[in-house]
């Protein structure tokens, strides 16, 4: 008799542990994060004619603003699909991005 109420009891903490496990997310939610990256850059969907702000070219490409510093980039596709891309070359071409212009973000705060 003595190990039956052994291995109930412990069956019975075993069972108030598992329900405790269970419940606590329900009762205290966690908030939901993002996973943050090296870069945090907001990438405009869709593809621009971008223009140098000089003027002096034109180009198809993509819209990149650099959260950290408000800075807006450029970076060529060379047609108005979303990637570079070249029919001339084997290889993938790589867009190097020219700076459009600059968003103030520190103004906000004001």
């Amino acid at each position: 008799m003595r190990k039956d109420d052994l291995t109930i009891g412990l069956l019975l903490i075993i069972a108030v542990a598992l329900v405790a496990i269970a419940v606590q997310p329900i009762l205290t939610p966690r908030a939901a994060a993002a996973q943050s990256t090296i870069y945090p850059f907001y990438i405009e969907p869709g593809s621009e004619l971008l223009r140098t702000p000089d003027g002096t070219t034109q180009v198809y490409g993509k819209v990149v603003v650099d959260m950290r510093t408000g800075k807006i980039w450029g970076f060529p596709t060379l047609a108005p699909q979303s990637y570079p891309s070249s029919g001339l070359q084997n290889k993938p071409p790589t867009s190097r991005p020219f700076e459009l212009g600059r968003f103030a973000f520190e103004d906000t705060n004001k």
